[in-house]
């Protein structure tokens, strides 16, 4: 009988595998299940913003010690990390009846925000009005006009002046909300207490808006997103969590520059509540004032009055990050530390990682991994630290990356490997 007994005793051994491996194989599916049910596709474009991919840069890992993990951002349908800001923004908009279908939504960016919400109006039924510099790079315009969106490029000048591309942009919205009355007015036979009817929180002007405007629209919005919290919540509720799920929640720091500052404030707070041990730095390029802010707690020296210096244009080539104010959504930001990063740094580092990792990246995302290797020499070796490739070098090719506009400039890439941050 032992050997029946022993035929018993394996085929139990063999159905408790099975079991075993059933319920693992469950509760994979079930997971995976859950995290589809999310992500499912069911509302277009949107749906595939988000979730990118954490990666490691072998080249700064091996370089450093450290584990350097970087968030592909570029890879949304916009081509940039400003797509969460752009659906958050219009999301909560169309939610809070600020704007509805038909709408335009306005706004001053330098490029990649202008981009996003070019690019997720249209899934709202919206169209897309844009006021930005003209020393943006030149392609970031053409992109924006091949959406559809309707483009004014106009001088820099600071953020003080009425007609910086910022607040030129909130006085278009504006009119488009008195557009939009004075069409329906026309349109319709209003009494007197009609006549004042408010579109989007705004009244009629009764000013003639028709040559900038589309005859079919239904007012405007302000995106705002220096100042409107729903950038910073795009990371708190968007970025952070993914970063922490993508790292088991084994990082040690994360490191990124700041323009809005939505970015670095959302993953800072987000990263900081689950675990006060990460450490979360800002990396700032030339010409910004929040290097200072944040290591001395004063935006300039004591000759500059705090709030009042004006950024020149040409501080830095970088483009979308450096600010000389604290905005609504940096003021949300939980810092460590700052570290400065320049021109040369960046222009290198995008050299150097094209060249060993194949990473065609923009100027903000190399200055967010000159901040990366900043953070590691800091820190020391053995260490998790994530940041952010906010978008690729595509928009990038009329100045960033050609040769001709760097030799002005004194920038040619030289560097053979990381000496130029005193890596051998």
């Amino acid at each position: 009988m032992a050997p029946v007994a022993g035929r018993s005793t394996g085929a139990v051994a063999v159905g408790v595998s099975i079991l075993v491996s059933l319920a693992l194989t469950y509760l994979f599916h079930d997971r995976h299940a859950k995290k589809m049910k999310k992500t499912k596709s069911n509302n277009g474009v949107v749906d595939a913003i988000g979730n990118t991919p954490l990666i490691r840069i072998n080249s700064l890992s091996d370089a450093t010690g450290c584990q350097i993990l970087a968030k592909c951002e570029f890879l949304n349908p916009g081509g940039s990390v400003k797509d969460r800001v752009a659906l958050q923004i219009i999301q909560e908009a169309l939610e809070s009846g600020q704007l509805r279908r038909g709408g335009i939504v306005t706004e001053g960016s330098a490029g990649s925000t202008a981009i996003s919400i070019a690019t997720v109006a249209p899934a709202f039924g919206c169209k897309t009005h844009v006021v930005i510099p003209d020393d943006a790079a030149v392609e970031k315009s053409q992109i924006l006009e091949a959406l559809g969106a309707t483009v004014e490029r106009v001088r820099p000048v600071s953020i003080t002046h009425k007609d910086h591309f910022v607040n030129i942009a909130r006085r278009r919205a504006s009119q488009a909300n008195q557009f939009a009355i004075a069409l329906k007015n026309r349109n319709s036979q209003f009494n007197a207490k009609e006549d004042t009817e408010r579109i989007n929180g705004y009244e009629s002007d009764g000013y003639n808006h028709t040559s900038v405007f589309p005859h079919d629209c239904q007012g405007g919005f302000f995106a705002d997103q220096f100042e409107n919290l729903a950038n910073f919540r795009a990371h708190y509720e968007g970025t952070g969590p993914e970063i922490w799920e993508q790292t088991n929640g084994k990082l040690d720091a994360f490191v990124a520059a700041a323009g809005t500052g939505g970015t670095v404030a959302g993953v800072s707070r987000f990263l900081q509540e689950k675990n006060p041990n990460i450490k979360c730095f800002l990396v700032d390029p030339p010409g910004s004032g929040l290097f200072n802010k944040v290591t001395r707690g004063v935006m300039y020296t004591k000759e500059e009055a705090e709030g009042r210096r004006l950024k020149n244009p040409f501080d830095t080539i970088t483009e979308g990050i450096g600010i000389n104010r604290i905005t609504r959504n940096f003021a949300m930001a939980k810092l460590d530390g700052a570290f400065r990063g320049t021109d040369r740094e960046a222009v290198e580092m995008a050299r150097f990682l094209l060249k060993n990792d194949g990473l065609f990246l923009g100027s903000s995302s190399a200055m967010n991994c000159v901040g990366a290797v900043r953070v590691a020499q800091a820190i020391g070796p053995g260490h998790t630290i994530v940041t952010i490739l906010c978008d690729s070098g595509m928009r990038h090719l009329s100045k960033f990356y050609n040769a001709e506009y760097l030799s002005e400039l004194g920038l040619t890439p030289k560097a053979t490997g990381l000496e130029f941050l005193g890596i051998k």
